[in-house]
């Protein structure tokens, strides 16, 4: 899927099933919801980048 923009993840289209798998992918249900809950407007680029990886880990 390559490089993803962490502020463009919670606007994703999430998949029907979580793959429940140690490292979460970017159209997980799970990982959608935690990047909506933040503003990453607001943030940089790195913050973002930060919290996108803390939402993925399981």
């Amino acid at each position: 899927m390559g490089k993803k923009d962490p502020a463009r993840v919670a606007s994703m289209k999430p998949k029907k099933k979580c793959c429940r798998k140690s490292t979460r992918c970017l159209r997980c249900p799970v990982v959608i919801h935690r990047m909506s809950k933040i503003d990453c407007d607001s943030m940089s680029k790195k913050k973002a980048t930060k919290a996108l990886k803390k939402a993925r880990a399981a």
